[in-house]
Order: structure tokens, then C-alpha cells, then sequence
């Protein structure tokens, strides 16, 4: 069959059919930029236990400050969140379960909290979900939990993806924010502007088209001829 005149489109079609699905496979591939990093931040925690200790729900704020210079000038955030009192186990220590959504506690008419991560050109917003337990005896805080991001600016516009972390601050008496360590893990990823298709790419299906048409005219003309003789 290979051997007719037009019997060569059919390998060239599935060649170029093919090259599109591979040019396709791609850019589904890169329709995605991913950042994985790491930073510390010096923690500053101011606790607030005359909030609704009716219901045993806090507010908290944490300031951070990046030990070094955080990637992407991510070198300072600050988290504002609620928590909720869990039942106390241990009279020396209280653990609280955090998170910027008043509705998770039941409070109705309060403002929803999040966290900004900033410094430069570059920032990323979120929500905050952790715990964390007070620890009276031995004087700390201890506590980690999970960001999720919904957004930015620069090159974190739209972002998504996670902040883990970790976080143990020194117990200061009431009034006096609480100083630690925080360690962050970030995996985010933003959209990718996905290429429009090239001109050589274009010239290539109009070239393929046209040298398909040539061949059946040919052909037809060959299949006419060989009636007539």
C-alpha cells in the first residue's frame, strides 16, 4: 500500500501527529513552575487568654523573622490565628488546637485571620491549621502544624501549595512575647503561561496540507490516464 503515490502521507501524517502529542505532553508538563525551600525565623508569640475565655478559645500572633536571608526575600511573616483550649489531661500542660477560621470554633462575627509572608518584591498569603501545647513546667511552647496558600504577589501571583513547619519558643510571662525558633518547609507552585503555537509549527501543517492536495491531484490525474490508455 506504501508503494502508491500517496501511500507517504500516511507514515508523515502519523509523524507529525505524533510530534503534536509530544509538543502536547510538554507543555503539560510545564504548565507549572515549582518552588521547594526551606528557612528559619526567629519567633516572637504574644498570646491572648482574655479573648473569649468563656469558650477557652485564645488569640495568638507570631511575628517571624528569617535567621538568614530567606529565599525569594520571603524574610519576614506574621500569622494572627484563634485557638481553642483542649481538655487538660496535665494540670502543667495546656494544649491548644490553632486556626485562622473563627468558624472552626463556633464564633460567629469575627474576622478571619491569615498569614503573610513578606520582605520584598515577593509574597505569599495563607491559612493557618496547628497545635500546639504550653508547656508550664518546663517553661515552652512547642507546636507545628500546616499553611495552605491561596495566593501572592510577584512571582508567588496565584500561588498554591503548603507551608509546613515546626516551632518551639521560651515561655515569657504574660505581656512579654515569647521568643523561638520556627522551621518552615515550602512547596509551592504557580501557573505557567503556556506558549502559543510557533509559525515553523504552523508552516508545517500548511505545508503538509498542501503537498497532500498536489499528490492527490497527481494521482487522480495517473488513475485517469491509465482508464484512457
Amino acid at each position: 500500500m506504501f508503494g502508491s503515490p500517496i501511500g507517504w502521507l500516511i507514515p508523515a501524517t502519523l509523524t507529525i501527529v505524533s510530534l503534536g502529542l509530544n509538543m502536547q505532553s510538554a507543555k503539560a508538563q510545564s504548565n507549572y513552575n515549582n518552588y521547594t525551600f526551606s528557612a528559619d525565623y526567629n519567633t516572637f508569640v504574644t498570646i491572648d487568654p482574655t479573648f473569649r475565655p468563656d469558650l477557652g478559645i485564645v488569640r495568638a500572633t507570631i511575628k517571624g523573622e528569617s535567621t538568614k536571608s530567606a529565599p525569594y526575600g520571603l524574610d519576614l511573616f506574621l500569622s494572627n490565628t484563634y485557638g481553642k483550649l483542649e481538655p487538660i489531661e496535665n494540670p502543667s500542660i495546656n494544649k491548644y488546637t490553632f486556626n485562622s477560621d473563627p468558624s472552626v470554633f463556633g464564633l460567629e462575627g469575627e474576622l478571619a485571620f491569615s498569614d503573610r509572608y513578606y520582605g520584598g518584591a515577593n509574597e505569599l498569603f495563607g491559612k493557618a491549621s496547628d497545635s500546639a501545647e504550653i508547656n508550664f513546667a518546663e517553661g515552652i511552647i512547642k507546636g507545628g502544624g500546616t499553611i495552605t496558600i491561596s495566593g501572592g504577589i510577584g512571582l508567588f501571583q496565584n500561588a498554591t501549595g503548603t507551608i509546613t513547619f515546626t516551632q518551639q519558643d521560651k515561655l515569657n510571662p504574660p505581656g512579654t512575647p515569647s521568643q523561638g525558633l520556627a522551621k518552615l518547609n515550602f512547596t509551592l507552585q504557580t501557573a505557567q503561561e503556556v506558549p502559543e503555537p510557533t509559525a515553523t509549527t504552523s508552516l508545517i501543517f500548511v505545508g503538509l496540507i498542501g503537498a497532500s492536495l498536489v499528490i492527490s491531484r497527481r494521482y487522480k490525474k495517473s488513475s485517469l490516464s491509465s482508464i484512457i490508455d
